[in-house]
């Protein structure tokens, strides 16, 4: 008899409980559709930066995020999916966002697909693909230059390594491919003059390749060795400063390219200060190490515990560069070790450094106060791109 008025004096507290839910929430909440979909905007602003996540455990499973690094809550606006030691291109007038990656039919194994998948920017649904021939788009850790658009943004550049090395030519209008164009010894693609590129070659030259209306490649120039590639090789991933690429080399020199010409053209460079009074010696590491803000201040992920190898190992500090008078402006102590930096491109811009967890941690570019970290927001943070 006790369990069962127990029982009733439980359910007249349910009641009870319920009745007073009733009469602080009169309303019912609206039922919500499913499924529901938000979409971004068409020119996404400029405190939002694609964040490329190769996902070494796991490299079919590849990833973009697209971060809102000033905001101080809801970071994550979006993601796609980058596979396969995947690269990923923002157009900044076509709404659409690039990405060259890699399926195999059976996963891991199986007959090989290359394409490239293009993205609406405001849905972030694939609207199309671009098969591409032959299974040779060059494989490795994510690199900024090897998928690159030239022709005001009608065609796309991307790298193959077979070890061969060659470009494929795509019309993104006519989703087709125009042409490929072996590269002995060279890497990577610069966009250079109207509709054309340069590459790095292993012999410290650049070539350069203006390309016809019909995309076919027209006679090359090549260079004279500039790149010290035994003693002080440059890193391949330049900043960009209209349509001069800022480069700096393993043992901090800092070098100036123009390819706003149908060649190249070598601006020469200079030494980053050295440190007196017993400090290590600092040297530009990590993978991404070099970025520029919109009014041309360049940025570089500095390790003070440098040495023969260390190049790939990440830093402590940006050091803040003005190239016009070729001087150290300040130097930002990083709170976590970072291998990767990216300026936005706000008036005001922010500095954001990619951590080994998948963390960014977010800058006040012009003071270097520390502003802000994002936890987790990917796996591997290799490169970074910001909105434009």
């Amino acid at each position: 008899m006790a369990r069962i008025n127990r029982a009733a004096a439980f359910a007249i507290l349910l009641m009870s409980a319920s009745a007073v839910g009733a009469a602080d929430y009169p309303q019912p909440l609206p039922e919500e559709p499913v499924p529901t979909v938000a979409e971004l905007p068409e020119h996404y602003p400029d405190s939002w930066v694609f964040v490329q996540d190769l996902h070494f455990n796991s490299l079919p499973d590849g990833r973009a995020a697209i971060v809102d690094v000033g905001a101080e809550n809801n970071n994550l606006r979006g993601q796609i999916p980058v596979a396969q030691f995947g690269v990923m291109l923002p157009s900044t007038t076509r709404g659409e966002i690039y990405v060259g990656e890699t399926f195999y039919s059976r996963l891991t194994r199986g007959e090989r697909t290359d394409v490239i998948t293009i993205w609406d920017t405001k849905t972030l649904t694939p609207k199309d693909e671009i098969v591409l021939p032959g299974g040779k788009r060059g494989l490795f850790v994510t690199l900024r230059n090897s998928l690159q658009l030239t022709n005001d943004e009608k065609w796309a550049l991307v790298f193959n390594f077979t070890p061969g090395a060659s470009v494929t030519v795509v019309d993104l209008d006519g989703r087709k491919i125009l042409s490929d164009i072996e590269l002995p010894g060279c890497s990577l693609v610069y966009p250079t003059g109207p509709r054309g590129f340069t590459s790095l070659c292993a012999d410290g030259t650049m070539t350069s390749i203006a390309l016809d209306a019909a995309g076919k490649a027209g006679p090359a120039v090549t260079s004279a060795v500039f790149n010290d590639i035994d003693d002080d090789p440059l890193f391949m991933t330049p900043a960009m400063v209209g349509r001069t690429g800022w480069f700096v080399s393993f043992k901090g020199h800092v070098r100036a390219i123009d390819f706003s010409g149908a060649a190249a053209k070598d601006l020469g460079s200079f030494a980053l200060p050295r440190q007196d009074g017993g400090e290590p010696e600092w040297r530009p590491g990590g993978w991404q190490v070099i970025s520029a803000d919109r009014a041309g201040l360049l940025y570089i992920l500095m390790n003070p515990k440098s040495g023969e190898g260390t190049h790939k190992d990440g830093g402590t500090e940006a050091w803040v560069i003005d190239p016009k008078t070729k001087t150290l402006v300040r130097r930002i102590a990083l709170r976590n070790h970072s291998v990767s930096i990216e300026a936005t491109q706000q008036e005001k811009p922010l500095l954001v450094a990619s951590r080994p967890d998948g963390s960014l941690d977010v800058y006040d570019a012009a003071s270097g106060a520390f502003v802000r970290t994002i936890v987790s927001v990917v796996h591997d943070p290799m490169t970074m791109t910001a909105a434009r």
